[in-house]
């Protein structure tokens, strides 16, 4: 008996499956990429707030960001500064960018004593 129209329609089931998994895979890389790319920036904006150098900021974060615009807010808190960096990721799985809001802001906080 021969048994290859049942092979190619059980792949035919499968395989948009197993694309959307994949896809899914590459748009969690990408969130994660982003989000460890922004812990790098923080590490030197947070110095650079240290530092008193809000001026050279913007322009810092316009040259190391060449693809997604990287943008920052800092909040005063008495003692405390609270600085967040953000940027948004669009997603590419159908069904994903409902659930996670197509783009997806990705951001990353730091709260140092002045």
């Amino acid at each position: 008996m021969n048994n290859k129209g049942q092979a190619l329609m059980e792949f035919i089931i499968v395989i948009p499956i197993i694309i959307m998994v994949l896809f899914a895979l590459i748009d969690f890389g990408f969130i994660f990429y982003n989000k460890n790319k922004l812990e790098s920036k923080l590490n030197d904006v947070t110095l650079m707030i240290k530092n008193d150098d809000d001026s050279k900021i913007n322009k810092y974060l316009n040259d190391v960001s060449n693809i997604n615009k990287i943008k920052y807010k800092v909040i005063n808190e008495s003692d405390y500064k609270t600085i967040e960096l953000y940027t948004y990721q669009n997603i590419i799985t159908p069904g994903l960018n409902i659930v996670l809001k197509s783009p997806y802001k990705i951001s990353v906080t730091r709260v140092i004593y002045e």
